[in-house]
């Protein structure tokens, strides 16, 4: 509990306190207004300055001003007990509404208490400890067992195991020796390593998602949004109301003018919107948390809400569902060439590329980089490359690429990637290679389809037999391969156009090659992005580790949030009405307002609060 906390609690001890006591002291008139007076100042004056300040702010209507109206009145009224223990139960459950807020927020805090304190810099033979923002580029640090990674760089020397749980969710330890790149976030388990720095400390992985959680809250749901707009005109009109509710009745039902006022003041208590402006922006906060604890980072309650709603899933094949490791497990060369020279040719004209099927082929052959050997290089997009070896030209792609070099070959058949080769115009040989399905894909996919996606679709520029193989072992229902960046859109744009209304298409990519389509679905969601900047700018949902798995849990934990904030709002506004009415016809006072408005917002924070401990 915090200081200012403790010292509401003590003004509620004393108020009540007093109020026990002068129940049982006979006293009239303006002795009994000014004993009375004592206890309701203690426990109101902060609201009734608050509700001033609105006035003079022009902010009239919100709770403080209700609050203070409706106590102010029953005590004009004569009604000294009942205003001051209004006003006594109204700070009791603004202070469980504070202790409650304030348990959620530290906790959140705590999921991703990352950011580290210091750094052990080395300097001139020498270790002191500085802020991470000091440290620079290619500086040296210590990490030493225990500690915190600050900063994202390299292992130069030691090994040792990283605990990445605040980060991934992951519970297993993450095996790090020299060479390694080590993220900031994660915590060295057991090894003194030296680590020389990469990224500056407002560029490194930690900072970019403490910046993601912390900016979360800024872009609100539709619901959140709802709420705000709801607040606007919802507390001026029950004001309204409350008002006709004192002065007309009077002139058309006669009765006592008092009886009119008594009822408008309690409708004036009920009215207070707190349950749902409190509960709501609090539930999406909780789901934001809860996903964070797995490793999934969501950037804001918009996405948590279209999550909840996804109907089809796009998904990239290489990476994603499978391993993006890629071997060669067949050279099939044509009559009058060997193995080794196919190998040879493709690793020489492929040698400048970093894609994974490249690297395939140029360990597969075994050899170093030769600039000698290799002239004209061009860069065929969705084809493959061309280039002069040994004076040949060597033409290195898929089928189109045979077509377009009008070399007469025949389509291999079976799984995997094909990578022809053509030289000098004539077909050559073929290399196939595979890459394996990611542990767990299958179960993935077969969560999403049991938490209700309808589609499940690929999207890869690989060729279409390795695809098919691909969909075929997953059950995904529809793939389109061999796929330009550029196609992938139009393909989404597609999807995006035959999907329901109200429901939302999803991307999963590695949110660097497939930035493009991230950014065109409802929601774009990167895997594997520990350390990748491109992944964690373009999506709107980072999964930290590489398990497709986790979007089952993000899609579970999106639901559990939209069926708590609509439990709330139904709870609130369907208890606020009853008893709205009920205190309309005088057959509700001020303790079922009391209850309707400070017992709903107990009520449904708690509810709220449930989304803190979700865990998919």
């Amino acid at each position: 509990m915090t200081k200012k906390q403790k010292k509401m609690l003590q003004r509620i001890l004393i108020a009540a306190a007093l109020l026990v006591i002068l129940h049982f002291v006979p006293a009239t008139g303006l002795l009994k207004l000014a004993l009375y007076l004592v206890p309701y100042l203690i426990i109101g004056h902060d609201v009734l300055k608050k509700a001033v300040r609105g006035i003079l702010n022009g902010q009239v209507f919100d709770e403080n001003f209700l609050m203070a109206v409706a106590t102010v009145g029953a005590v004009a009224l004569g009604d000294y007990n009942e205003g001051a223990a209004v006003m006594l139960f109204y700070q009791v459950g603004e202070l469980f509404q504070n202790y409650a807020v304030g348990k959620s927020r530290k906790s959140i805090a705590s999921l991703m208490d990352i950011r580290p304190d210091y750094a052990n810099l080395k300097k001139d033979g020498k270790v002191e400890q500085v802020d991470p923002d000091e440290v620079a580029v290619g500086d040296e640090i210590l990490v030493k067992p225990g500690e915190r990674v600050p900063l994202d760089g390299v292992v130069l020397e030691g090994s040792t195991n990283l605990d990445t749980a605040a980060l991934t969710g992951e519970s297993l330890p993450r095996s790090i020796q020299p060479g390694d790149e080590v993220i900031s976030g994660c915590v060295n388990m057991d090894g003194l390593i030296t680590v020389q720095v990469t990224k500056p400390y407002g560029q490194s992985t930690v900072a970019k998602i403490l910046d993601l959680v912390e900016n979360s809250s800024s872009k609100k749901a539709k619901a959140e949004n709802f709420i705000t707009k709801f607040a606007r005109w919802y507390t001026p009109t029950v004001c309204g109301l409350a008002l006709a509710l004192a002065i007309l009745p009077n002139f058309f039902l006669g009765g006592p003018w008092t009886m009119w006022l008594h009822r408008a003041l309690t409708f004036l208590v009920v009215s207070c919107p707190c349950a749902l402006v409190i509960s709501i922006p609090l539930s999406f906060f909780g789901g934001i948390g809860g996903a964070s604890s797995q490793g999934i980072l969501v950037k804001g309650g918009n996405y948590l809400e279209a999550l909840a709603k996804t109907q089809v899933v796009v998904m990239d094949k290489t990476g994603t569902l499978t391993q993006g490791h890629f071997s060669v497990t067949d050279v099939a060369p044509q009559p009058g060439w060997e193995k080794a020279q196919l190998l040879t040719l493709a690793a020489l004209a492929e040698q400048h590329s970093s894609h994974p099927i490249s690297k395939s082929i140029q360990a597969a052959a075994g050899l170093e980089p030769d600039p000698d050997r290799v002239a004209e290089v061009q860069e065929l997009a969705g084809l493959g490359v061309k280039a002069q070896v040994d004076g040949k030209t060597v033409a290195v792609g898929n089928a189109r690429l045979m077509e377009h070099e009008h070399a007469a070959f025949t389509p291999a058949e079976g799984g995997g990637t094909l990578v022809y080769l053509a030289v000098d115009g004539q077909y050559a040989g073929v290399i196939r290679i595979e890459d394996a399905l990611k542990p767990g894909a299958a179960q993935a996919l077969k969560d999403l389809k049991h938490e209700g996606v309808e589609k499940l679709v690929m999207l890869t520029g690989d060729a279409p037999e390795a695809a098919h193989q691909v969909a075929g072992r997953l059950g995904i229902d529809e793939v389109h391969a061999g796929l330009l960046p550029a196609d992938k859109v139009t393909q989404v744009e597609r999807l995006l156009g035959e999907k329901k209304e109200g429901r939302q298409l999803v991307f999963v990519g590695d949110g660097i090659n497939d930035a493009p389509v991230l950014s065109r679905a409802d929601v774009g969601v990167a895997m594997g992005a520990m350390g990748s900047d491109a992944a964690i700018e373009a999506a709107d949902v980072v999964l930290m580790d590489d398990k497709l798995e986790k979007l089952g849990v993000a899609i579970r934990i999106a639901r559990q949030t939209l069926r708590i904030v609509n439990e709330n709002i139904v709870l609130a506004l369907g208890i606020k009405i009853a008893v709205l009415v009920l205190s309309a016809v005088g057959l509700a006072g001020m303790w079922a307002a009391v209850f309707a408005d400070v017992g709903v917002a107990v009520i449904a924070i708690l509810n709220a609060s449930r989304m803190l401990r979700c865990k998919g």
